[in-house]
């Protein structure tokens, strides 16, 4: 069964997930490999409710696999997500606090993330904090990150 990591944008899904399985599966390439095409261009040409349907048809898919997947941080917006999130037992939300993911985003300069870029640091706050219940609602184990190395995070995990 899967192992569903959970969490806003710079939590570290990715890393931890590099650390639990070597072939662990990055949803968001997944996604961008489907629609051919980075997702911030098939949000801009098609919307985001196509967007959310093709993420809810993925996320379906990967919960039936035996790897670590990182999802993308708005895979919580979509209440059929949210649906399937939260009837697997393997949902791993990775909590960390506004200041850590915004001081991780701002100093990562290999990743452009327009919803960090395009908005205002309240606006961009203010996304934070309405997502953070949804994470929690669908989460079957909460680990916080901040101050964590990450194999310290893994080690809560495991």
């Amino acid at each position: 069964m899967a192992k569903i990591l959970i969490g806003f944008m710079g939590a570290g899904k990715s890393t931890v997930a590099r650390l639990l399985d070597s072939d662990y599966i990055d949803m968001d390439e997944v996604i961008a490999q489907r629609i051919g095409m980075p997702i911030a261009d098939f949000f801009a040409i098609q919307g985001e409710n196509a967007f959310r349907q093709i993420e809810s048809q993925v996320l379906e898919e990967l919960l039936k696999s035996n790897h670590v997947v990182s999802t993308g941080g708005g895979v919580v917006t979509s209440k059929s997500n949210r649906r399937l999130l939260r009837n697997h037992s393997d949902t791993i939300y990775l909590r960390a606090s506004f200041e850590t993911v915004y001081n991780r985003i701002q100093s990562d300069e290999s990743t452009v993330r327009p919803l960090f870029i395009n908005n205002s640091m309240e606006d961009f706050k203010a996304i934070f904090d309405r997502r953070l219940c949804w994470y929690e609602e669908v989460a079957s184990q909460v680990v916080d990150v901040d101050n964590k190395t990450p194999q310290a995070i893994v080690e809560v995990i495991k």
